[in-house]
């Protein structure tokens, strides 16, 4: 029989000890941003986007938003995962691309390219804790620490009776661990092994990337696929978007880090995120999570992404840009109220104001 000590999802919210519903109704307080806020509704009647699963769930909050805000509007989003959400972009396939990773490398160029020869641009609107889920079935109470994780994703620990996991846990039971990892090209996969290389202290060697390079594991398709399957194997683990393992109702490791062990809900908005900074330039809006996958701060969850929508500074087609604004303004205000009980941390005031300027710039 499963213990039942420890963090797991149920009825859509965090039930840890004392931490319950309030805690987070209090954390969902409407930012003043999202007070008396004017969309400029006008432009293409349809509008389309694709990309990140780990933004999905936040996106269909989004979009009845817009849709409230600016009658007779739509917009369809299908999410592909951030690879196919970002080529659909460059190649003029929808009008905005969602992704966890923004644009690196000659993705540039070929954005400029679509854009008519105007930049785009990568506009954080939500940020998602990745959980580390897993299905043991003794126990939903599980501590891991980023170089048993490396080792663990890379192959080298492959029982959860393994030394280095019942250090971290006590008794484990005798059998194996199974691997599950994303089949597409996945923002997710890039900020978890961002994670990995950054915390693990070298014992992850494998690189990051929108392709898992460990080498070990099964495939899923999407968050969706892999909280699905870690859900339905026996002795599995994997890294899914908070949302789906609320949504899923599947079982949460705390993590291990300088400050003490961790788990996503301790601190929804003020110290998982007081280290992240901008490092794009100008309307540009990529954010560095490096120094939250190193947190030493007491109560800090360091496996996090931003995620974006990567869109034109200016569209080709008026109509379109002006749909993408409205869109937007609507997400970054009233959207951002109402997402801590979907599993996000909403956009903090001074992240917020720099992205509204940009939004407001989108023609």
């Amino acid at each position: 029989m499963k213990q039942r000590n420890g963090f797991r999802v149920a009825n859509g919210l965090l039930m840890a000890g004392g931490l319950v519903f309030s805690a987070c109704a209090q954390l969902d307080t409407p930012p003043k941003y999202a007070k008396g806020v004017k969309v400029d509704c006008g432009g293409k009647q349809d509008l389309t986007g694709s990309g990140s699963t780990a933004q999905a769930n936040a996106m269909d909050h989004f979009i009845t938003g817009y849709e409230e805000t600016c009658s007779g509007k739509q917009l369809a989003y299908t999410a592909s995962g951030s690879g196919a959400g970002v080529a659909d972009f460059l190649a003029a396939k929808t009008d905005f691309g969602g992704s966890d990773s923004p644009l690196s490398g000659d993705e540039y160029a070929a954005a400029k390219r679509r854009c008519g020869g105007a930049d785009a641009w990568n506009l954080p609107v939500v940020f998602g804790p990745i959980g580390i889920t897993f299905n043991v079935k003794t126990t939903d109470v599980l501590t891991l620490d980023a170089p048993t994780l490396a080792k663990i994703f890379s192959g080298a620990i492959t029982r959860w009776d393994d030394p280095a996991v019942t250090a971290l846990n006590g008794s484990m039971p005798a059998e194996d661990i199974h691997v599950i990892y994303r089949s597409d090209a996945s923002g997710t996969s890039d900020n978890f092994q961002q994670y990995l290389q950054a915390a693990s202290g070298g014992v992850w060697t494998k690189g990051a990337g929108k392709t898992f390079n460990g080498g070990v594991g099964t495939s899923a398709q999407g968050n969706e696929g892999t909280s699905n399957a870690v859900k339905n194997t026996e002795g599995a683990i994997t890294y899914n978007d908070w949302s789906y393992a609320m949504k899923h109702h599947v079982d949460v490791a705390g993590i291990k880090t300088a400050g003490g062990v961790v788990h996503i809900g301790n601190d929804w908005i003020g110290k998982t995120i007081s280290d992240v900074t901008v490092k794009g330039k100008g309307n540009d809006l990529v954010l560095d999570l490096s120094k939250v996958y190193t947190t030493t701060t007491p109560g800090a969850y360091p496996i996090l992404l931003a995620s974006y929508e990567v869109v034109c500074s200016k569209y080709p087609e008026a109509e379109v840009g002006k749909a993408v604004k409205a869109f937007m303004q609507s997400t970054i205000t009233e959207g951002q109220q109402g997402l801590t009980p979907l599993g996000y941390i909403p956009l903090p005031v001074d992240f917020q104001a720099r992205v509204a300027a940009a939004v407001n710039n989108i023609s």
